[in-house]
């Protein structure tokens, strides 16, 4: 199996912060003053806001962030719901720009739910970063895209025919239908099946709300509809755990493939015991360092967003604006017996 080469993971912080109140707003990470951020006027504070906590994915990014704010002396914050809908954020937003956050940084349920929201924090001088899942473009300054939607898309389908001799019945497990990257993919995915796997047909799309129980059913459910599926794609931490976990106990281990979108901790299990082969994702913590230090550079003006405009993310290294105000992280890893133990998040 092709397996694709990851940036470094940021190593360590220095200083410690002030915790930024966030009266209500749920689980907060905090530290204590460690001196000014940068900026002249303001100490560095910036909210993660991730599409719901508990979630192993957006716990790793958002560690990623906190060790960026810290290593930058600012104060680092977490809060958002704990089930994602559309308009479960916008409490948090709120109350991040009533609290004078030097930035916001989300990964949006809803390309729209959060606009206003996000529009009045900006005109309050909050600066506004997504990523994983974007706004539309004029409700924040920059997107931290974690790989090209082509990459992605490809990686998932490749993989998944490779393992199925490239044709027979495969099946979608997506997050929320409103979901706006996931949405993105699943499009670029049928293009894909149809320019470059003309004998894999597509024949169901179904959502688990990242909710475990409901993607565990979700997966049952498409196996008992359809007898003759060969593979499923997950593209959702949550959804590709929860139906390696169907499949692990079921009678079409080893016979359905499964592939998707999750963390190596995860579905090491799953790996190990041959429920699945390989899967994908970019680094989830090096994504939440990048969309921190994006953050900085622009509260602190050292870029604006514009295309063109240069920033250092720590042990990263540099990064350019793109076009559509999006900073591109890399491409997706592969993970397979051969590295998964080489991972940690």
């Amino acid at each position: 199996m092709r397996t694709l080469t990851r940036r470094s993971t940021l190593l360590g912080a220095v200083g410690l912060s002030v915790a930024l109140a966030m009266t209500g707003c749920g689980k907060a990470e905090t530290g204590s003053d460690s001196g000014d951020s940068g900026s002249d006027s303001k100490a560095l504070n910036v909210v993660f806001i991730p599409k719901n906590l508990g979630n192993p994915y957006f716990d790793a990014s958002d560690k990623g962030g906190k060790t960026a704010v810290e290593a930058l002396g600012g104060t680092f914050s977490e809060v958002g719901p704990q089930e994602a809908s559309p308009d479960a954020q916008v409490q948090y937003i709120n109350t991040a720009a009533q609290q004078h956050a030097s930035a916001i940084v989300i990964s949006a349920n809803d390309p729209k739910a959060v606009g206003s929201a996000l529009t009045q924090a900006k005109s309050g001088g909050t600066k506004v970063v997504t990523f994983d899942s974007d706004t539309e473009a004029q409700y924040r300054d920059l997107f931290i895209n974690q790989a090209s939607p082509e990459g992605i898309a490809k990686a998932q389908v490749d993989g998944l025919a490779e393992q199925i001799g490239d044709s027979g019945e495969i099946a979608i497990l997506s997050a929320a239908a409103n979901a706006t990257n996931q949405n993105a993919w699943i499009e670029l995915m049928k293009t894909e099946l149809k320019e470059n796997h003309p004998d894999i047909k597509l024949v169901d799309t179904v959502y688990g709300n990242d909710d475990d129980q409901t993607s565990f059913d979700k997966t049952a459910a498409l196996l008992q509809t359809h007898p003759d599926l060969k593979g499923i794609i997950s593209p959702t931490t949550v959804g590709i755990a929860a139906a390696a976990r169907y499949l692990s106990t079921s009678k079409s281990k080893g016979k359905v493939a499964l592939t998707g979108l999750g963390t190596p901790n995860q579905m090491r299990k799953y790996v190990e015991d041959g429920t699945v082969t390989e899967f994908y994702l970019w680094n989830p913590t090096d994504l939440g360092t990048l969309a921190a230090y994006a953050a900085a550079a622009l509260a602190n003006g050292e870029i604006t967003g514009k295309e063109g405009d240069q920033f250092t993310a720590g042990d990263l290294g540099s990064y350019t604006v793109g076009a559509d105000q999006t900073v591109l992280l890399g491409d997706p890893t592969g993970f397979n017996k051969d590295n998964i133990d080489d991972f940690d998040f």
